[in-house]
């Protein structure tokens, strides 16, 4: 099921690079000088954390 970063909600698992990442928690900006809002993700997977930024249309595949 694909998803808007938008949205996803902690505790979601997405797949990103062939891994199934669980989502630790999720940040929304406001419209800026880009035009579009931003999405800020942490996320974690066996013990590592990532967090990446994107924009809040951008479809995620929520597994």
């Amino acid at each position: 099921m694909r998803k808007k970063a938008s949205e996803l909600q902690k505790g979601e698992q997405i797949k990103i690079l062939d891994k199934v990442w669980t989502i630790e928690g999720i940040e929304t900006s406001d419209i800026g000088k880009q035009g579009s809002k931003k999405c800020r993700i942490e996320l974690s997977y066996s013990g590592e954390k990532m967090a990446i930024i994107r924009p809040a249309e951008y479809p995620f595949e929520v597994i």
